[in-house]
């Protein structure tokens, strides 16, 4: 049973005096509960020790797809592809953050890998500041499993340093640039890209932020609207939309990235990580592992399962299936051309009124951040956000 603490919520002003705007639900119901989750010291290491393991089996999993030529298999875009291998075997391309989805992990419930968001995860604004923010709210001294910013920093400087010790980042720094971007009009995507700006400017990097609309791109390069080119590129916008939606940009990228002319955050690699697919990968790869949920690009038999699509976002979508291959409950939604993947079901944890809790736990360089969503069944766009103490 999830253990849970109400808490005064942050009047909506004051959120958006600290740049959190989305926060009420189209219905008119507030994002952030008025609840937090209760866990121990011993809970939350255990959900640091499973993402660490865990990220290191998808490692793992993305070297056997390359080395087996598996793309196709887990819904990759072909022209995509070099872009993948190429920005795997170049240490320069680092994995800035990611946030797995788990179920389980209280009252001794086994930690089930639900998904992992490699790519463009949100979540990062809420996980890693309203938390904290609702803590100092209700004068709540209890800690927190919750050290993204300074995790986050510090690997912005290891794409400098390409090492766990940042120490020599500054006698390596040359003067380097990161331009940031997301769509216009979407506050939540812009406000999750300029605090980590904010972030990469505390790591010492020069930062500008640029609409993706008007980033300018050649094959010198990346340039902001004043002709100023850029080392890196942060683009808060999936690699699958490239490939499949954006073909020349897809190309152009392509040639900017082989002939070296910048870097891309988060790297083309992380939709290997990014895709549904991989879960089937990790399965075969781990059958044994305690963390990994039987999966397969076929129906399951004689047990409960979701289907999901590859590249599905907020539960949209998604199916539950009963053991004899019955729809017991489905989301639609604009993902219906991707390719599927089969999931054993697993219950996620409740609290007393039988709200279902799924954790989310953010990944830079190893495990930082934890927070949880709730709903039902499937967690969809109307979940809330629900933040934590270890007590």
């Amino acid at each position: 049973m999830i253990a849970i603490k109400k808490v005064q919520p942050i009047n909506n002003e004051v959120l958006e005096k600290i740049g959190f705007q989305w926060h009420t639900d189209i219905d008119g119901s507030s994002y952030v509960s008025d609840e937090i989750v209760e866990i121990s010291e011993n809970e939350a290491e255990n959900y640091y020790k499973a993402v660490n393991e865990i990220y290191e089996m998808f490692v793992t999993a993305g070297d056997y797809i390359i080395e087996n030529n598996l793309f196709h298999d887990i819904g990759i875009p072909f022209n995509l592809v070099p872009m993948i291998k190429h920005s795997w075997e170049n240490e320069p391309n680092w994995h800035l953050y990611g946030r797995f989805d788990l179920a389980g992990g209280i009252d001794n419930q086994p930690i089930k890998l639900i998904e992992f968001n490699a790519d463009t995860p949100t979540g990062l604004f809420e996980t890693s500041v309203i938390q904290w923010a609702l803590l100092n709210h209700n004068n709540l001294e209890d800690k927190q499993f919750n050290n993204i910013y300074n995790a986050i920093t510090e690997n912005f400087k290891r794409l400098v340093t390409l090492d766990s010790d940042t120490s020599s980042f500054a006698e390596k720094y040359s003067g380097l640039k990161i331009l940031f971007s997301s769509y216009k009009g979407n506050l939540e995507e812009e406000q999750t890209v300029k605090l980590l700006q904010k972030m990469a400017d505390d790591s010492g990097f020069i930062t500008d932020f640029e609409y993706l609309d008007s980033v300018q791109f050649s094959e010198d390069g990346i340039f902001n609207s004043k002709d100023v080119q850029f080392e890196y590129w942060f683009k808060l916008y999936p690699w699958e939309d490239i490939g499949f939606a954006e073909t020349e940009l897809a190309t152009l990228l392509q040639k900017i990235q082989l002939e070296q002319k910048a870097i891309f955050l988060n790297p083309a690699y992380t939709l290997l990580f990014q895709s549904k697919g991989i879960m089937k990968i990790l399965y075969e790869l781990f059958p044994e592992s305690p963390y990994l949920l039987e999966t397969s690009f076929e129906p399951l038999e004689n047990k409960k399962f979701i289907e999901k699509k590859m590249f599905g976002r907020e539960g949209a979508n998604t199916k539950i299936f009963d053991e004899v291959g019955n729809v017991l409950e489905e989301i639609g939604g604009e993902y219906e051309n991707y390719k599927s993947i089969f999931q054993e079901y697993i219950e996620f944890p409740q609290d007393v009124n039988g709200e279902k809790y799924q954790a989310g736990v953010f990944f830079a360089f190893e495990g930082c951040g934890l927070a949880f969503r709730k709903g039902g069944n499937i967690l969809d766009n109307m979940s809330k956000f629900v933040g934590h103490i270890i007590k």
